[in-house]
């Protein structure tokens, strides 16, 4: 038989035991009650891995994943690499990197994609990754044009456009909470963005002034972005700018830009006919 002091001392154990039990399965039913920033519940996080990303302070490494995944996605729902001529892809790939290099975030991995489209568009998301349509390497007259395109959408990338309406939208459709969202949540939105949603007005003013500038630090003449830029406006059929807003003062602000004299309009990248040896596979 027990003295009584070992008998309560018993029952303290199995009441403390009891009380933490009780505890641990309140705190699971809280968790999975109350609405969390990304709608999962704890057995989520624990046994299917989901990953968050940080929307106030995305990392390089954590903004390239992200452009990674989008990659994918749109690949799967329909974006059709060109694979035809490798040696297109390479001269894209050349004139990128190029472009890369003197970018205002020159320290990501870029990946320059042609698109198997005969629209006139080009488009950028996250993390590095660009996107240039058959249709828009075939409308531009000389390399100076195609690379003051390219520019343009490195612009987007320098600027963090993609990543700010993707903040943008998720906290819109709450999916997010103030500091996170769910990466594949972001990626659906990613997706959307770059194949449905236009830039606003003031990202492609932005995306222009960052791409001319990175054109003339690669030793472009600017005069190419301008010159194509015209060729979009008097067109019908561009696709471009239906997906990239037109302020309407685009060019004239390029021209502005432009007449500074801060880069020599020396000609180079004017050459159609070397332009049009490089991509004659198309």
């Amino acid at each position: 038989m027990l003295s009584p002091l070992t008998q309560l001392t018993k029952n303290s154990f199995w009441r403390r035991g009891l009380y933490g039990l009780l505890a641990a399965v309140m705190a699971i039913t809280i968790g999975l009650s109350t609405p969390t920033a990304s709608q999962a519940s704890i057995f989520d996080l624990i046994f299917q891995g989901i990953r968050y990303v940080q929307l106030g302070n995305l990392s390089d490494r954590d903004e390239v994943n992200l452009g990674t995944q989008i990659d994918r996605q749109l690949k799967a729902q329909g974006v059709r690499v060109y694979n035809r001529d490798s040696g297109v892809s390479a001269y894209i790939n050349e004139i990128g990197q190029r472009l890369a290099d003197s970018s205002d975030r020159p320290d990501i991995p870029y990946t320059f994609q042609v698109v198997n489209d005969d629209s006139v568009n080009a488009f950028a998301t996250a993390g590095g990754f660009v996107y240039i349509q058959t249709g828009l390497i075939k409308a531009a007259a000389n390399e100076a044009e195609l690379a003051g395109v390219m520019a343009h959408e490195i612009g987007h990338i320098t600027g963090r456009h993609a990543i700010n309406q993707m903040r943008q939208q998720a906290l819109a459709s709450g999916v997010a909470g103030a500091l996170e969202v769910r990466q594949d949540a972001l990626v659906n939105i990613g997706v959307q963005l770059a194949l449905q949603l236009p830039n606003s007005r003031e990202a492609e003013y932005d995306a222009d002034r960052r791409g001319f500038n990175n054109l003339g630090r690669a030793g472009y003449d600017t005069r190419g972005f301008i010159t194509f830029m015209q060729k979009l406006e008097g067109g019908s059929s561009a696709e471009f700018l239906s997906s990239h807003p037109n302020p309407g003062n685009r060019v004239s602000n390029l021209q502005s830009m432009n007449s500074s004299g801060t880069y020599p309009n020396n000609g180079v990248g004017t050459d159609a006919n070397a332009y049009r040896n490089r991509i004659r596979g198309l």
